[in-house]
């Protein structure tokens, strides 16, 4: 048994497809299967049922190919710490992000980090948070961006910033010619939210349960823009997280955004890690960098100029 055999039959695990794994494994078809077959001889057992159209690993299979990841990422860890030693600020960080957040984040970060980490790869994959979390357990991931509540005591939590929401509405809903609202106001109100598995439809149902709104009956979107849109359409309202509606992304003309007065909802965005990582000091450095995002961001941006006339004129 050896580290290359094992790598081939986790890829075969992610991909359950033997030439979507050798082309991830960088071998040919042939190669990747003559490997699994002598794996399963030495282990004497079978790891993968073989049907014409699909593969699957056994239960046994499933095992081993998850105790492979954590050796895996073992042997890697170890590689690492060797690495960092003779250059911290190097190397390779694959981060995680959720696609409300990722978009959104990046472009006010990505310089500052360029600059102050010349040397390092950023490696960044969008993921819903469960997979977010599944990736960083089984070292495929160094390190996440969530939103808190997590709880996971083989997690490090570093938090970052709070984000706050802010109400969307169409330009002819009864509250376009207000600029602010309380918690209370969405009482009775049904909001247009995102599919299941998105974290930030679990943090808009929070925000309906506190404040008596549901959610809109026979539509769920499969992204934030679906949302935008909708509600630029004149289908519905919804919150929307403030980086969303900062540039680079365009101001809608058919939109108005509603800060909430007192208390307002947010989610508390952090940076998490394994306890365990070699790269913890540097992971730190990096989450510090991170916290350095401009509070101005987290701040309602002015309305066009129109949008802000015809709250003039309500007023």
């Amino acid at each position: 048994m050896n580290l290359r055999d094992l790598k081939y039959l986790v890829a075969l695990a992610d991909h359950k497809h033997f030439g979507r794994a050798a082309a991830a494994s960088f071998v040919s078809q042939p190669t990747l299967s003559t490997q699994i077959k002598k794996l399963e001889d030495e282990l004497g057992v079978s790891l993968v049922e073989r049907a014409p159209r699909r593969v699957m690993l056994t239960p046994v299979g499933r095992d081993i190919a998850e105790r492979a990841r954590k050796v895996i990422a073992d042997v890697e860890q170890m590689s690492e710490i060797a690495r960092r030693s003779q250059d911290p600020e190097a190397g390779t960080v694959r981060l995680g992000l959720f696609p409300t957040l990722g978009p959104y984040l990046l472009p006010h970060v990505v310089p500052g980090l360029r600059k102050r980490f010349p040397r390092l790869e950023l490696l960044l994959v969008e993921e819903k948070t469960d997979q977010i979390l599944a990736r960083l357990r089984d070292g495929r991931l160094d390190a996440g961006l969530l939103a808190l509540p997590v709880h996971d005591d083989q997690l490090h939590i570093e938090p970052l910033f709070d984000e706050p929401f802010l109400l969307a509405v169409p330009q002819q809903h009864p509250m376009a010619g207000q600029d602010s609202l309380e918690l209370h106001d969405l009482d009775d109100q049904h909001l247009l939210l995102l599919e299941e598995g998105h974290c930030l439809r679990d943090q808009a149902l929070d925000v309906c349960r506190l404040a008596g709104a549901d959610e809109r009956d026979g539509f769920r979107a499969t992204s934030l823009e679906t949302l935008r849109q909708m509600v630029a359409a004149g289908v519905g309202i919804t919150l929307l997280p403030m980086l969303a509606v900062q540039p680079p992304v365009p101001a809608s003309p058919d939109i108005q955004l509603l800060r909430f007065r007192g208390d307002a909802p947010h989610r508390q965005i952090a940076m998490l890690w394994r306890r365990s990582s070699a790269m913890s000091d540097f992971l730190s450095e990096l989450a510090a960098e991170l916290r350095k995002l401009p509070q101005a961001l987290l701040q309602p941006p002015k309305p066009p100029a129109k949008a802000r006339r015809r709250a003039e004129r309500a007023n």
